[in-house]
């Protein structure tokens, strides 16, 4: 089984809702704004953060723009290979089908892709010879030979060759994910998350609003998260070091700092978010980001304060605002 098939069937049942982050990717990106307030001291903390937004966009419209580019890559492969000096019956009747796709052909049409790629300029990331490969490695699949063998243009089927060409070749060549973890320094953080993007957007292409994969109620989730830390830390810290005990708060990691008070800051201020899921949460990014012990280290630290917040009554899950 593929890993694209595994994230496939992940994601199938969700597909309405991979088309907007999801907010364990905005707590990642809130973090990381966080510890480059902490250490470089440049650029303010919400123009750092929408930076980081826009980093997921790129990476998006790029590996969009990748398929297009394979799918085009058709009409090139059957343009040079007509034009050799004495070409054979083979180099005269190369398929182009995969050019007219209507998947690619409706997102090329779309304003708000039309945009995104002035703004993004994708093709600078672009290698010729990348794409090439791709599309050789995928001219020589049994199922891209029963994709142009059809005559008719079957919708499912358009969707059905995007995905593969996505998840079958790009996703399985270590060569050709390299290539864009080398590009991209968000891909590493977010390559689960592209996944579904690119499935809801061959999916669904007409409903993805290329200049917007955040949302009004995840981008104010984002903000108000950030701004909390930072406006309550002397609250939040005032509460986290005496739970530390023997531990010397200088010497303990700034990123297991930084997740911990960003779980006190959800757990006192954020009041549509259960305490459970912020705890989880926070401990699984302390066991992804930090040391080997540091899922562990949070967690007992988030468990006693909310034992202790609970018993004395001092969760109200209200909003900051105001505070």
């Amino acid at each position: 089984m593929s890993v694209f098939t595994i994230y496939l069937d992940r994601f199938a049942a969700q597909l309405a809702l991979t088309n907007m982050m999801n907010r364990r990717n905005i707590r990642i990106k809130v973090m990381q704004v966080l510890y480059m307030v902490e250490t470089q001291n440049q650029g303010t903390p919400n123009g750092l953060l929408h930076k980081e937004f826009d980093k997921t966009r790129n990476l998006f419209v790029f590996l969009v723009h990748l398929l297009h580019k394979v799918a085009l890559f058709a009409e090139v492969e059957a343009q040079q290979r007509a034009s050799k000096n004495l070409p054979n019956s083979a180099d005269l009747s190369v398929n182009t089908k995969l050019a007219g796709n209507l998947i690619v052909w409706e997102t090329m049409e779309s304003e708000s892709f039309k945009k995104a790629l002035e703004i993004v300029k994708p093709s600078q990331w672009i290698d010729a010879d990348i794409v090439k490969t791709i599309f050789r490695q995928l001219s020589e699949s049994p199922e891209y030979q029963l994709y142009i063998s059809e005559q008719n243009r079957d919708k499912s089927k358009e969707k059905e060759i995007l995905k593969f060409i996505f998840g079958s070749i790009i996703l399985t060549n270590d060569n050709l994910v390299d290539y864009i973890d080398e590009r991209f320094t968000n891909w590493e953080d977010e390559g689960d998350i592209m996944i579904g993007f690119i499935l809801n957007y061959i999916q669904k292409p007409a409903s993805i609003n290329f200049l917007d994969l955040v949302g009004d109620e995840k981008m104010k989730f984002a903000v108000d998260l950030l701004n909390t830390a930072i406006d309550k830390k002397p609250i939040t810290e005032g509460i986290i070091v005496p739970k530390l005990k023997n531990w010397d708060p200088e010497r303990i990691a700034l990123i297991d700092m930084i997740l911990l008070r960003l779980g006190v800051c959800e757990l006192m201020y954020f009041d549509t978010i259960p305490t459970k899921v912020s705890i989880n949460e926070y401990i699984d990014l302390a066991k992804e980001y930090s040391t080997e012990q540091s899922g562990h280290f949070v967690n007992g630290i988030l468990d006693s304060i909310h034992k202790e917040m609970v018993a004395s009554g001092k969760i109200q899950k209200i909003s900051h605002k105001g505070k």
